[in-house]
């Protein structure tokens, strides 16, 4: 194969031979390539511009100097008509036209099989892309419910503690106060016996005033103060959470594969990485853990 835009028309010996025939295997300039089209005989001629890759003529035989009109389907090899007689002989043979009208039937056909193999692949692939996707979503989704509906657990359970808390603070705190309130009533009895005392100081001594005294003496010994309660005391103890008992709370989620067990996904974090993959017949995959074994 050559290209031919530098050849001269074989038929004026003038023009550039931009054309080509492939039945008459010869160069043509344009007004050449008219006149024989014109010709009765080569009417139906046909032409291939020169610029694109044209054959130089039809191949020969090295041996016999023939053209190859033959296809040695034995050896696979397009042969002459004198190879026939010679080397190739006995061998099964075909015409060379018709064996590469074959070639490219079945170069077709194995192309347009790859071609839809391909597309159906594209297509399988495209079909698992789109599932892959929505599968990720679904999981995506749940996660989210799963953590929405823990963290409204959370909330609840937070809540409720905190009324729990409440209502022991305010029966403790209404025990407290009781207890402050009977102190300021022993404090205020006793200012007011002391205020008595004190008038008692500016009466007449004689015997009413024994009586008083005596009778405030009675009262003074009826006052009783009560030792101080002991306080509550309160405190929150939190519990040491991680965020990997968090994830283990929310759930996890798994990739599988065909043929595979369930490989764990959840602990991001997780340094462990399965390794040594081993094909049981029974099991499919196993995997032995590089860190924990």
């Amino acid at each position: 194969m050559a290209q031919a835009a530098s050849k001269t028309c074989e038929i004026c010996v003038s023009a550039p031979g931009s054309q080509y025939c492939l039945d008459c295997e010869q160069y043509y300039c344009e007004n050449c390539k008219s006149l024989h089209k014109r010709q009765k005989l080569s009417t139906n001629h046909q032409f291939q511009h020169a610029s694109e890759l044209i054959p130089e003529g039809k191949s020969r035989c090295s041996q016999h100097k023939e053209e190859f009109n033959l296809m040695c389907n034995t050896c696979n090899v397009p042969v002459c008509t004198s190879c026939v007689t010679g080397k190739h002989n006995k061998h099964e043979f075909s015409k060379l036209v018709d064996a590469i009208a074959q070639l490219l039937g079945e170069n077709e056909k194995q192309v347009r099989d790859k071609t839809n193999e391909a597309n159906q692949n594209i297509t399988k692939i495209e079909d698992s892309l789109k599932s892959f996707d929505n599968d990720v979503k679904s999981v995506i989704k749940a996660i989210t419910d799963q953590s929405n509906m823990i963290k409204r657990m959370i909330d609840k359970s937070v809540a409720q503690m905190i009324v729990l808390v409440k209502e022991q603070s305010k029966k403790e705190k209404d025990k407290l106060m009781k207890s402050l309130s009977s102190a300021k009533s022993v404090l205020v009895a006793g200012q007011n016996l002391d205020k008595r005392r004190r008038d008692l100081d500016k009466t007449r001594p004689d015997e009413t005033m024994v009586q008083r005294i005596n009778k405030m003496k009675e009262e003074i010994n009826e006052l009783h103060i009560e030792s101080p309660p002991e306080f509550p005391k309160i405190a929150f103890e939190g519990k040491a959470v991680t965020e990997d008992d968090i994830r283990q709370l929310i759930g996890t989620y798994t990739f599988r594969y065909k043929g595979t067990a369930d490989i764990p996904r959840s602990k991001i974090t997780s340094r462990c990485s399965p390794v040594d993959e081993k094909e049981k017949q029974q099991h499919g995959y196993l995997f032995k853990c590089s860190e924990c074994g």
